[in-house]
């Protein structure tokens, strides 16, 4: 059974500019909703501090959870839901680190003078400021060096040039290691450093690198906006779907290569964007099939799984929507503004 005919002709690469319209007004709102908040929000892997999940026997309102931690003169920086509101569980922040015993018995102890409500605490994780700082750091580094290994692989696959992608690596680890001498924010270093690995690629006219990194950098801007706009937590886990989002988008953007690479060897005679909106086509089967089966797992895990994994699979949902978005409306694109000849 075909979902899609062999034959299908979509016009993607004709609406190409509507793609970009949409691509750039996702993002400007993502970055403005990042600017105005001053940031993602961190969890506490990366801010440090305290959360705690607390479940209560029976129901209870947010007011009278205040209250208890103000009888027993708790810091606290939020307190949130989790998970469905049957299960009455909720998670509670604090900016600094407490000890599970301290904690327990001074919960427990103001909650009977408010209510006959029991509770219990199901977790209480810590960080300390300076782990939380060096984990930021490691995993900004993680991200950025995923994406400066994807363009050596890039480089070198599709256009035969190992040695000059290897350059352009050097030379962006020694940008980041010059300007980190000015102890310059781990942000600042990252996004220089993408803004010189992009210009590289231009220059060098590296473009199946360029158009590989420019999706992987949209999806991973655009998923972390999405985060921002929605204010959920920045955490490991999200690193590691973020991670695995690159892994993913990446390998639907080779596919889609792979096959206007072969398209270009057999039809000479034909436009530069009719053979890449063809390799788009052919390749489109694969692309749903394989993002609708993805998409069903992570449904699964976001409906199912409970509040631990509940941001990391929403995280992948977004990722790979956006991943397979932008490997037929960014990616393939962008080898047009090279040309033909350029490319082939």
């Amino acid at each position: 059974m075909r979902f899609i005919k062999p034959d299908i002709n979509i016009g993607f690469i004709a609406k190409r500019k509507i793609g970009f319209a949409v691509s750039c007004i996702m993002i400007l709102l993502g970055i403005a909703s990042l600017i105005i908040k001053g940031g993602p929000r961190l969890g506490i892997d990366f801010a440090g501090g305290t959360v705690i999940q607390i479940k209560f026997e029976k129901s209870i309102t947010l007011q009278e959870i205040n209250d208890v931690f103000e009888a027993i003169n708790f810091d606290k920086s939020s307190v949130q839901e989790f998970g469905d509101k049957k299960d009455k569980e909720f998670l509670i922040r604090a900016n600094t680190e407490i000890t599970d015993e301290e904690f327990g018995t001074n919960f427990q102890n103001a909650l009977k003078t408010f209510s006959d409500n029991k509770a219990e605490i199901r977790r209480v994780e810590a960080v300390g400021p300076q782990i939380g700082k060096e984990l930021r750091e490691k995993a900004l580094f993680a991200i950025f060096f995923v994406i400066l290994f994807i363009t050596v692989y890039i480089s070198g696959r599709f256009e035969l040039k190992w040695i000059l992608s290897g350059v352009v690596a050097g030379a962006l680890m020694g940008a980041v290691y010059g300007l980190s001498l000015f102890k310059t924010g781990i942000p600042i270093l990252i996004l220089a450093a993408f803004i010189i690995s992009l210009t590289l690629f231009w220059l060098l006219r590296l473009k199946y690198a360029m158009g590989a990194v420019a999706a992987l950098i949209h999806d991973v801007i655009i998923t972390v906006g999405i985060f921002s706009i929605l204010d959920k937590d920045f955490t490991l886990p999200i690193i590691a779907a973020l991670l695995t989002i690159i892994g993913y988008s990446l390998n639907d953007t080779i596919i889609v290569f792979d096959r206007i690479r072969e398209n270009l060897k057999k039809n000479h005679k034909e436009s530069f964007e009719n053979i890449i909106n063809k390799s788009v086509n052919e390749t489109l089967s694969r692309t749903i099939l394989t993002s609708f089966t993805t998409l069903l797992v992570l449904t699964s895990l976001f409906i199912f799984g409970g509040g631990i994994i509940h941001d990391f699979a929403f995280a992948m949902i977004i990722g790979v929507l956006v991943g397979t978005y932008s490997s037929i409306f960014v990616a393939s694109p962008i080898l047009i503004m090279y040309g033909k000849k350029s490319v082939a």
